[in-house]
């Protein structure tokens, strides 16, 4: 999937507009002159899975066009320590002053597809795919899951209008599995997938009945998930969730679920460092 600046844009003005507030950036426009021009290389200090790259660039062309950015390595690449990943050329006001917005977007977002490379890599070979969930940052969701997929991961829904997964509490206003089920068939299109979650064998043999099409494994063991699996037998899409992380994920993937559901990638995902060098003016020092 392509990530349109449309998508984007209007997030890093917001951004933007929230670090410059109404005075500006008080140092830069104290210690730099407006005519200043400067060259500076963005650099990854750490080894990873890139992400964001053209959202950060962004950062810098919304705040004056006339910085040039010229990307070295595009989203879903790896890069090693030391790395540059792109260069910035223009006024050197604007220069510094949009540094720290596009060094977050790149660093948060390089960091969740670093993170998502690492579980994808930990699975493979087992045949399940890893996916996101809607855990994550309010008004970032487009880009965090579009970070999932630059580091081998798929999305989940990315909202509630886009396909029904029926969990616990739907149930217990409903009173019961099969009353909330009924509900959203009559409800909704037949285009739309229909998840429902159970935590139980024995809710499991319920859902199964009403002929639904993924269920969600929730907080199950990985005997549990082993028996759920064996159970479903190719009759819906198996998806694991809870408790899946870097460590715990190789087990239940080896129980043959298909999905594993994994919110840590985007909420708990460490930022991957990322800086801005300036590049010293000729005769300087």
């Amino acid at each position: 999937m392509i990530l349109y600046p449309l998508t984007y844009e209007r997030i890093v003005r917001r951004a933007l507009e929230e670090d410059l507030g109404l005075a500006g950036d008080l140092t830069t426009n104290a210690i730099v002159g407006d005519d200043v021009r400067a060259t500076a290389r963005i650099v990854a200090r750490a080894a990873g899975r890139i992400a964001g790259v053209e959202v950060a660039a962004s950062a810098f062309r919304l705040l004056d066009p006339r910085l040039v950015v010229t990307v070295h390595v595009v989203d879903g690449c790896d890069v090693e320590a030391g790395s540059t990943v792109a260069d910035v050329t223009g006024p050197a006001r604007a220069l510094l002053s949009a540094e720290r917005v596009a060094l977050n977007f790149l660093g948060h977002l390089s960091g969740i597809a670093t993170t998502t490379r690492g579980i994808v890599e930990a699975v493979r070979g087992s045949g399940a795919h890893v996916v996101c969930t809607r855990k994550t940052t309010p008004n970032l969701r487009a880009l965090e899951k579009h970070a999932v997929r630059m580091g081998g991961g798929m999305n989940h829904r990315f909202g509630l209008d886009d396909a029904v997964l029926v969990k616990d509490n739907h149930v217990a206003i409903a009173g019961g599995i099969g009353a909330a089920v009924s509900r959203v068939r009559v409800a909704v299109g037949h285009m739309v997938r229909v998840e429902v979650e159970v935590e139980t064998l024995a809710q499991l043999d319920e859902v199964l009945a009403l002929g639904v099409d993924v269920v969600l494994l929730d907080n199950m063991t990985t005997d549990e998930l082993r028996l759920a699996v064996a159970t479903v037998n190719g009759r819906a899409v198996t998806e694991a969730s809870g408790g899946i992380r870097p460590d715990t994920a190789p087990a239940i993937a080896a129980t043959g679920v298909d999905l594993l559901s994994v919110g840590w990638i985007t909420h708990s995902a460490p930022t991957l460092d990322v800086a801005l060098d300036v590049d010293a003016p000729p005769g300087s020092g």
